[in-house]
């Protein structure tokens, strides 16, 4: 069963129930709203926020950069993976760049590229940073696990790359690349929101958390949070189904 689907089963609707009465408790334990909002504020705050337009500006503008950020770390890192796998010497030169990036922390490269691109470009910097080293691991993982007999036996009857790549290697390396994206899924809205928190580019999710903060507007700084959330789950559902959608067609082709 895959990753994402066994962390989807271990969601239960009484355990959301249980922390959404914890918070509710906490909230009128503490008996105000700058401290900690109840979720039923929160709940009433964004849907006054969404009926708004620049609400939806908002989450278009980040919607687009983030997903566009992961969408060309993916390609990226499937790319390099492969030639990995094909030539040693490449992936021994990735090798301490994909080192670099996983151990450096993420607001130095937000600071740095903040030097280096405009603002409205930094989220798709920092979330094709944070996913590429992930994909890359994961499907070159994948590759370099692939059955070496059925590799032999489709060189032996001279099967073509095409077939190949759909009945040998997608199969095999199919599991890991999931199991990547889900990770890298997650990473990406982390480390794009907080690159727009930090650099505010203009009409971004990010700088609304941002003015939130600065106008110790909690139920706005809950509301928008809780935006980020549900816009992450929504894409990695719908990422993870098109790729499923899309790895099942191969298999029949």
């Amino acid at each position: 069963m895959p990753a994402e689907m066994k962390q989807t089963q271990g969601l239960r609707l009484w355990a959301v129930l249980f922390w959404l009465c914890v918070w509710q408790l906490g909230s009128m334990a503490l008996g105000s709203e700058l401290l900690l909002v109840s979720p039923l504020r929160v709940l009433q705050r964004l849907g006054q926020l969404a009926m708004t337009e620049p609400f939806w500006q908002s989450v278009s503008f980040s919607l687009m950069h983030i997903a566009g950020g992961f969408l060309l770390a993916m390609c990226a890192g499937v790319v390099l993976a492969a030639l990995s796998a094909r030539f040693r010497a490449v992936r021994e030169l990735l090798a301490p760049a994909m080192l670099t990036v996983k151990t450096v922390p993420v607001a130095s490269f937000i600071i740095l590229a903040l030097i280096w691109f405009s603002t409205k470009t930094l989220a798709v910097f920092i979330s094709f940073l944070m996913v590429l080293p992930v994909i890359y691991t994961g499907t070159l993982g994948g590759i370099c696990a692939a059955d070496r007999q059925l590799l032999e036996m489709a060189q032996v009857f001279a099967v073509p790359l095409g077939r190949r790549l759909r009945c040998v290697y997608l199969p095999q390396v199919m599991p890991q690349f999931r199991a990547a994206c889900t990770v890298a899924l997650g990473l990406c809205w982390k480390a794009g929101v907080a690159a727009e928190v930090i650099g505010m580019p203009r009409g971004s999710v990010g700088e609304r958390l941002q003015q939130a903060k600065v106008y110790l507007n909690t139920p706005d700084l809950f509301a928008w949070t809780l935006t980020v959330v549900l816009l992450s789950l929504m894409f990695e559902r719908l990422f993870l189904a098109l790729l499923r959608a899309l790895s099942a067609r191969l298999e029949r082709v």
